[in-house]
């Protein structure tokens, strides 16, 4: 796969606050896939993984004409209902296929799933009809070709039944193996390291005192990766010292195709992630119209592209969402996305003042859209509290109860 540049991130000279539509936009346009190809991958190894080329279907299906019901197959022409049909001994059922050829104006028995026998072209409902003395009675409405499946009806030889770029689930895999499809190419998993920063911040299970705290975004972070379907690489936490954090960067551009950091990205005197980034790599300081968020470090170190998010984890959050996710993707072969938002109402009041887009942690009850009591980016409850995002855009808005505002549940981001 072609690296990316090394300048991949830099912004047009002047640039200040970059609103969030236009920080997407300039992101897609810059990344590409890094990951190599896997060839001829079974599908039972596929759940999840991304398509790295077109699939074309080598059957049809259904391969044959079958029937949708159990009934009879009727050999036309049809006649008026009600009218009375000859049965031809034996029947057609799903994989004993009736070997013969119906004579015109005879029936006979079919299963559901079974190959509709040569000749016939209908089947009528077993509740439509009944069979006595050996003669088929149709008392219901008849239609020429009812409930009868044609082959290739669904898929025909040779259609593209999935792009490349498509992240496999257990239903693609099913359309794969209606067909025949034993094995198809896709990218390796994009390898996602995660690091943490901070003399604040202890890993869960350490000593702490009064002025430290747990490290709640690498866990966080770990779990968005793996539940993303990306391979995670647990690069640990480092103190706020330049060498340490040079060394973690190292080993994350030599084991990770793509490297999250959390803390130390802006321009205080302990952001160390920005001061090496910046010393040793190329970085670009985004400063995105976003609430919570706003600084965003992208960067490249050792020809590995570094994603620095905010340390609060609220913000590391959102943008871990809004952009890192979108961005994974495309490095990973699938498709750049723009997650599904729903209109709906609001259940709550809010006077939002012009310049930023703001991201509230909300959920959805009864019809209408909830959001957290707080908006205090450290007020880590509202996480598990929230079943997605509330966005308002940069304009100043008047929200009450009943406004249409946008909603976008997590799942929208592939969780």
């Amino acid at each position: 796969m072609k690296p990316l540049r090394n300048d991949c991130f830099a912004l047009p000279p002047g640039v200040n606050w970059t609103p969030v539509e236009e920080a997407l936009e300039r992101l897609r346009s810059r990344l590409h896939p890094v990951v190599e190809v896997e060839r001829e991958v079974p599908l039972s190894r596929v759940n999840g993984r991304i398509l790295a080329s077109d699939v074309y279907a080598p059957r049809a299906h259904p391969p044959s004409t079958n029937s949708a019901v159990d009934g009879y197959a009727l050999a036309g022409p049809l006649t008026d209902v009600p009218c009375t049909l000859p049965l031809v001994d034996g029947r057609s059922a799903a994989g004993e296929p009736y070997m013969g050829q119906v004579p015109k104006g005879y029936a006979i028995r079919i299963l559901t799933g079974a190959v509709i026998p040569a000749g016939t072209d209908t089947v009528v409902l077993e509740e439509d009809c009944e069979v006595r003395d050996g003669q088929l009675h149709l008392n219901g409405t008849l239609k020429a070709g009812a409930n009868a499946r044609k082959a290739g009806e669904d898929i025909k030889v040779e259609d593209r039944i999935l792009t490349a770029g498509t992240r496999l689930s257990p239903t693609q895999i099913s359309v794969l193996a209606s067909v025949g499809v034993e094995a198809v190419d896709v990218y390796q998993r994009l390898r996602v390291g995660v690091l943490s920063t901070g003399d604040e911040v202890k890993p869960v299970g350490a000593p702490v005192t009064d002025w430290q705290i747990y490290d709640a975004n690498r866990p966080m972070l770990s779990a968005l990766v793996s539940q993303l379907g990306y391979e995670l690489v647990d690069l640990g936490h480092v103190l706020d010292r330049a060498e340490e954090v040079k060394v973690a960067l190292e080993r994350g551009a030599e084991q990770c195709d793509l490297i999250l950091t959390s803390g130390g990205v802006s321009a205080g005197d302990e952001d160390h992630v920005s001061k090496t980034l910046k010393e040793h790599g190329d970085i670009s300081n985004w400063r995105i119209a976003i609430k919570p968020g706003r600084p965003l470090a992208l960067a490249m170190f050792r020809g590995t592209p570094v994603v620095g998010l905010p340390g609060n984890p609220v913000a590391a959050w959102v943008c871990a969402l809004r952009f890192g996710a979108p961005a994974m993707a495309l490095l990973a072969g699938a498709e750049w996305f723009e997650p599904q938002v729903y209109t709906m109402p609001a259940d709550f009041s809010k006077n939002k003042k012009p310049g930023r887009s703001e991201m509230l942690r909300a959920r959805v009850r009864d019809g209408k859209v909830e959001v957290f009591g707080s908006e205090g980016s450290g007020r880590v409850t509202g996480l598990a509290w929230s079943e997605g995002l509330v966005e308002l855009d940069e304009s100043a808005q008047q929200i009450e109860p009943g406004t249409p505002v946008r909603f976008i549940p997590y799942g929208s981001f592939g969780l």
